[in-house]
């Protein structure tokens, strides 16, 4: 499960869901040209959108990879509607976070502070507004911080949801406490071992449960939140993490696996919720990755399986948004940056309002002339004039 940064022609590419191999020297590449800050795309959604980190302690039991703790500490970042308009925008992360991203990550064409410069639109700790707001809980790929899903959770948050993105501590390359202490990714020694996926899901499961506790019961504002409009979405093992949530805790009505192999093991009486797949080009049935083709006929309720035609691992975050900081260049024939996010969000948004807001998307009957790239699959009715999968992968 070794996930490899592949600097290959320059943009970030990343493997299934691993720990990276070692950081180059820094002297192994030049140094690029600044490109100015990155700046994050602004929400397509009608509110303004504010922003808060929680720090929470699970203390009924030790952290799983961290041998000297006995309770788990969690970061939450919370995104939600606000009317506040002015204020500060809240920082992409620190400049020790991006050092550490970067080293793990292999790269060395930029200074290692660069993502600590990248804009965002949220404001930091806005007053919420609204009540009873559907709530989406979001969990990054293994080694990467929450805050490479910050456009999706801005996104979603001027839409009217409630946002909770998980940090799942010692499980990305840094995370920084009110302390100032960072813990950086001690799981990062274990991705290797036998078993070690289907481990880390379980364990991302028990931080969702615990943080829905939380937030359900004893955040300042719990009463902002519909406890029967719950979602979950993750990226890579994020997404993996997303199955076994919703294996163990009902109270997540639907879920999304955005290009993350499973590896929760679905009952087999099923599982009813709604749910939506949505990966690059491995993912298409039959095809690299068979974890989907073995839980699609045990998902019994409303589903959905989307291929996005020249994505890849990362395209469903906001690191290909990033390449150009970086001094990074796209490899030829990638979906371009901007263009994967506008999809990621567009197809993220429709199942969460058909499914948490009742308002039938018709994006998600099945292709259409607006997003060619997003493809079909398996046994999903296919017009005569719209691309989808080919027959036997439907």
């Amino acid at each position: 499960m070794r996930q490899i940064l592949a600097v290959a022609a320059g943009l970030v590419v990343l493997a299934a869901s691993g720990c990276s191999a070692p950081a180059a020297p820094r002297s192994a590449a030049p140094p690029a040209t600044p490109a100015g800050p990155a700046a994050l795309p602004a929400p397509t959604g009608a509110h303004p959108v504010g922003t808060t980190a929680l720090y929470l302690k699970d203390t009924s039991r030790p952290d799983p990879w961290n041998l000297d703790a006995d309770a788990r500490e969690l970061k939450v970042t919370l995104w939600y509607p606000t009317e506040q308009r002015d204020g500060q925008r809240a920082p992409y992360m620190t400049p020790k976070e991006s050092e550490l991203l970067l080293k793990g990550t292999g790269i060395a064409s930029a200074p290692y502070d660069t993502l600590s410069k990248t804009r965002t639109n949220a404001i930091q700790d806005a007053e919420p507004a609204g009540r009873k707001l559907p709530l989406v809980v979001l969990s990054p790929g293994f080694t990467k911080p929450m805050s490479t899903l910050t456009s999706l959770a801005e996104d979603l948050a001027s839409h009217g949801y409630l946002v909770a993105g998980i940090d799942h501590t010692y499980e990305s390359y840094a995370i920084t406490f009110p302390d100032g202490r960072v813990a950086e990714c001690l799981a990062c020694d274990s991705d290797t071992d036998p078993g070690f996926g289907t481990g880390a899901v379980q364990n991302r499961a028990a931080d969702v449960s615990f943080v829905l506790d939380q937030l359900t019961s004893k955040w300042q504002h719990s009463d902002l939140i519909d406890h029967k409009r719950i979602a979950m979405a993750g990226q890579s093992i994020g997404g993996a993490g997303t199955v076994a949530a919703m294996v163990k805790d009902p109270r997540i009505r639907a879920g999304i696996d955005m290009d993350g192999t499973t590896f929760a093991r679905i009952p087999k009486s099923g599982l009813s919720q709604p749910f939506m797949f949505l990966g690059a080009q491995e993912h298409v049935p039959g095809g690299q990755d068979n974890s989907w083709d073995r839980d699609w006929k045990l998902l019994t309720g409303w589903k959905r399986w989307l291929v996005l035609s020249g994505a890849d691992h990362q395209s469903f975050t906001d690191l290909p948004l990033l390449a150009d900081v970086l001094g990074l260049e796209p490899l030829p024939g990638m979906l371009p940056a901007a263009r994967g996010a506008e999809i990621t969000r567009t197809y993220v948004a429709a199942f969460l309002d058909q499914h948490l807001k009742l308002r039938r998307q018709p994006v998600l009957d099945g292709p259409t002339p607006r997003h060619p790239e997003v493809k079909f699959g398996r046994r999903f009715p296919c017009p005569h004039d719209r691309q989808c999968l080919p027959a036997e992968g439907r």
